[in-house]
């Protein structure tokens, strides 16, 4: 607005001037060369006419163009991959839940739009936060949404393209795309720092199935924490009947946040139950030679395991080493 304005008034003032210029030239014109006085009207006339139409074109353009300021997306409009439909306020807030946004995160949002999810994360949980977003238009309404609601230092908007931005050291991002621009960003998304948390509205991620599922406002929200990857081979160490064993555990594969393994037991080995990787946190089970059943929950930190085991009345401490790599995490559908 600022610089459209300053351009109209510079506009203005050199036709002034100019208009100033041609009146007086043509006044002065005539009375040296002593030209008829009819003449001299007709051409002050036709000079004056002139510089009314040159006035009116700022005018025209102006009707012909939004000033920014005065820019609102309408619902249903085409963008670069998608359409623009606005979410629902009360998932916006749930979304934010889900995803367990606090003030020491960065939240980044992908095709952020009218800013609404960034600048929610930054006024009601005092996030730093982060949009990315292809129509320059709604950068700009965006940018004036979060000034306006007072969080811009925190809350910042981007002219970018999802597929070519850099947001691995987001802790959080939110999502409003089509599946089959999920299904493009999922293998980046994958590569996200373990425990990363992932929230969208309305589409899933194919064969990656949401760690959970909420509804709010009338729509979908879904949430997904990028799972570490525990394939290898691992000396697993716990304790049972007053001894602390020590047991060779393999992660043959690891299918997104589902692995699967065995535990070499003395002559015997066994899989294990119920196994899943809850960002950094791993958690298994499987019946010892005692006959009891016992759940280990565990976080990865580098190449080592630590956490507690319970047999169902008591939890002890258990740990686990790392002592050789595996296949990196399946994700086919």
């Amino acid at each position: 607005m600022v610089s459209h304005r300053g351009a109209g008034g510079w506009w203005r003032g050199s036709v002034v001037s100019s208009i100033t210029f041609k009146e007086s030239h043509c006044m002065t014109g005539s009375a040296l060369l002593n030209k008829p006085a009819r003449g001299a009207r007709r051409q002050a006339l036709s000079s004056l006419a002139a510089a009314a139409m040159l006035l009116s074109l700022p005018a025209l353009a102006q009707k012909g163009a939004a000033p920014a300021a005065s820019y609102e997306p309408q619902s249903g409009q085409a963008g670069k991959d998608v359409i623009w439909l606005p979410t629902p306020d009360e998932l916006v807030t749930r979304m934010l839940q889900l995803g367990g946004v606090g003030k020491n995160d960065y939240v980044i949002d992908l095709g952020a739009g009218d800013g609404k999810i960034v600048i929610a994360a930054a006024k009601q949980f005092g996030a730093r936060d982060h949009g990315i977003e292809y129509n320059p238009d709604m950068v700009a309404h965006a940018t004036r949404r979060a000034k306006e609601g007072g969080v811009s230092e925190r809350a910042r908007f981007e002219k970018a393209d999802i597929f070519e931005s850099d947001f691995s050291k987001a802790d959080v991002i939110t999502m409003y795309l089509l599946p089959t621009l999920n299904l493009k960003l999922r293998p980046t998304l994958m590569k996200l720092k373990p425990g990363a948390r992932l929230v969208t509205h309305a589409f899933n991620m194919g064969g990656w199935q949401p760690d959970e599922t909420s509804r709010a406002g009338g729509a979908n929200a879904y949430l997904w924490l990028v799972p570490a990857n525990v394939s290898g081979q691992w000396q697993l160490s716990y304790p049972q009947g007053g001894k602390q064993l020590s047991q060779a555990m393999t992660v043959e594969r690891q299918r997104y946040q589902f692995p699967e393994g065995t535990v070499v037991l003395g002559s015997a080995d066994t899989s294990l139950r119920d196994a899943r990787v809850i960002g950094d946190r791993v958690r298994f089970a499987f019946t010892g030679t005692d006959g009891v059943l016992r759940t280990f929950d565990g976080k990865l930190n580098g190449g080592r395991i630590d956490g507690q085991v319970s047999d169902g009345h008591k939890s002890e401490k258990f740990s686990a080493t790392r002592k050789g790599e595996g296949p990196a995490i399946e994700t086919v559908d």
